[in-house]
């Protein structure tokens, strides 16, 4: 990985932290405003919006941050290269 590279990273895991967490700051009045609001019913939870879309934006960011990174993108494109190449008959 180059310098260039590593910069890259450290400056996406960064943004990526700090989006957990302001969600957790988040989550945590969103839920406690909720459940001060809602304690005498039977449903302390009630769902919210942007809780959940908030939530599946950081969850595809952590898959390609952690999983799809450019150590898989540079092995896939090893991979390929294998491929491609052709066996040379003398």
């Amino acid at each position: 990985m180059n310098y260039n590279n590593a910069k890259n990273r450290v400056k996406d895991l960064k943004s990526f932290y700090k989006n957990c967490m302001w969600f957790g700051i988040v989550a945590g009045i969103i839920l406690l405003r909720n459940f001060i609001k809602y304690r005498e019913t039977d449903h302390v939870f009630h769902g919210s919006i942007i809780l959940t879309v908030w939530g599946i934006i950081l969850a595809v960011k952590a898959v390609k941050l952690f999983i799809f990174d450019a150590e898989w993108e540079n092995k896939i494109i090893q991979e390929e290269l294998q491929k491609t190449k052709k066996p040379i008959n003398f």
